[in-house]
């Protein structure tokens, strides 16, 4: 019987943030999962997301913010793994994310946004969902 190959997730912190507790918990758990999990570090380029996501030949990409900035940097990397040819790899959104602005990132691109307090196992399923 073959195995299916696991999912490889990228975890990525765009931006200035230096908080990452948050998105170590979430590469822990999705490892547990049965997920290979790249977790690219604190400082972020969107050119840099885009180049790991290519070299790593990941499914899926995951932003995680804690101070700002997510609409634009979501929607930069978006646009940036489309330009690449990494149009079919779902981004994920995470962290302290205002309700206003979940309009927004669903409009950038956003296929999946979650606030603190979501489970690991919910994140992992929608994951599973979203690769389908």
């Amino acid at each position: 019987m073959k195995k299916s190959k696991p999912i490889r997730v990228l975890l990525a912190k765009p931006g200035l943030c230096t908080h990452e507790s948050g998105v170590k918990l979430l590469a822990a758990g999705l490892r547990d999962a049965g997920m290979e999990v790249i977790y690219t570090g604190v400082f972020q380029t969107t050119e840099a997301i885009t180049q790991i996501a290519m070299e790593e030949d990941v499914d899926i990409v995951g932003l995680s913010f804690l101070n700002g900035g997510h609409v634009q940097l979501t929607e930069a990397v978006v646009n940036a793994l489309n330009e690449a040819g990494l149009g079919s790899k779902p981004v994920i959104v995470g962290g302290i994310i205002p309700e206003v602005d979940l309009p927004l990132l669903r409009g950038v691109g956003a296929k999946g946004i979650y606030a603190p307090g979501t489970t690991v196992a919910t994140i992992a399923e929608d994951i599973v969902k979203l690769l389908q």
